[in-house]
């Protein structure tokens, strides 16, 4: 049996992404405009002996932003050095971060939206001259500027909001590439890969109706996958059969739509509270005890592509559709289109 000595840090569902995490573009699975022109841009950048452009990979958490990531590292045979753009607070802490690049390593800066503006503008000679301009020392005539001069790197951010990146910051990135929803056939694929990986059987049917709950998300699928397992060999014959898939969702509260119980609950909220809208976000995110950034970047988006709310200038309104997924009867005109 293989085991490992995991950090405290680490969390089960970090290893268990690790684990299925493809390693090459030939196994990542949807995604096929963008993972083509990758690997048209990197061949390229290999033949001339360059660094790969910067890019910006965004879209709504959970499309496979990390694992790209991952795989133009791969793909360039080059190191992969990961931060998070909340951690860096300080000019020091990103100054630390480039200096200790080797020549052609990939950096992957994951939310990238969130690192401070002032941290952005040590950023730019980085990214375009590979240097960076420090001050050091304190108090008048004490402080002076130095410039270090960093090794050809990649830089890769990753962000959920697009439109929080400053337009200086955005234009320095060469490829820029937004993440798209995945079609049920490509994560019912990604289920089965899954299943394959840790070595039990998905059949087609149970791998389809994981897909049509996963809210067009991988790592939803994925998280289903994990506790349809567990269903299948404490309940279940060890297999994913339909059957067992339908139980173990059910117990799960995850509906057909792939509607799960913060969905409903934001809903509800919606309809019972404020009569359907048009609501702000704020409050629908103060009234079911959530975070305005969470329910802006992991509800709505959702809830906004399958159409089980719109957005008005007035704020949030619930759809026909909602109204009958919850089994509420609904009256048309009771809200008036901006």
């Amino acid at each position: 049996m293989d085991k490992r000595i995991v950090s405290s840090e680490e969390s089960a569902e970090d290893i268990f992404e690790k684990s299925i995490r493809p390693e090459v573009l030939d196994e990542y699975v949807g995604q096929t405009e963008i993972k083509e022109n990758l690997r048209v841009f990197i061949k390229a950048a290999k033949m001339r002996n360059e660094p790969l452009d910067h890019v910006l990979l965004y879209g709504p958490p959970g499309l496979g932003k990390t694992t790209l990531a991952h795989i133009i590292a791969n793909e360039l045979g080059s190191t992969l050095r990961t931060a998070s753009g909340p951690s860096i607070e300080k000019s020091g802490d990103l100054a630390a971060i480039l200096s200790n690049l080797e020549p052609g390593d990939v950096l992957f800066i994951d939310e990238i939206h969130r690192m401070p503006s002032y941290i952005e503008e040590i950023l730019y000679p980085a990214m375009e001259d590979f240097e960076i301009d420090l001050v050091i020392g304190g108090g008048e005539g004490k402080s002076k500027s130095i410039k270090i001069n960093l090794p050809p790197f990649t830089l890769v951010g990753a962000t959920t909001r697009s439109g929080d990146l400053s337009s200086p910051l955005r234009d320095r990135f060469g490829i820029v590439a937004k993440l798209e929803y995945y079609s049920f056939e490509e994560l019912r694929d990604i289920v089965k890969r899954s299943g394959k990986v840790f070595d039990i059987n998905v059949n087609d049917d149970a791998a389809m109706e994981i897909a049509k709950r996963s809210r067009k998300t991988p790592r939803v699928a994925n998280r289903l996958f994990r506790r349809v397992r567990d269903f299948a060999l404490v309940e279940g014959t060890g297999e994913i059969d339909l059957d067992i898939t339908k139980r173990a969702l059910k117990r799960l509260k995850v509906d057909e739509s792939g509607l799960d119980n913060i969905d409903r609950e934001y809903l509800t909220s919606l309809i019972e509270k404020f009569n359907g809208g048009p609501v702000g976000v704020e409050t629908i995110a103060t009234s079911i005890g959530e975070e305005v950034t969470t329910v802006e970047d992991v509800v709505e988006p959702y809830l906004l592509q399958e159409g089980f709310i719109k957005r008005t200038r007035s704020g949030r309104v619930a759809t026909e559709k909602a109204y009958k997924s919850l089994g509420y009867s609904y009256n048309i005109g009771f809200f008036k289109e901006d």
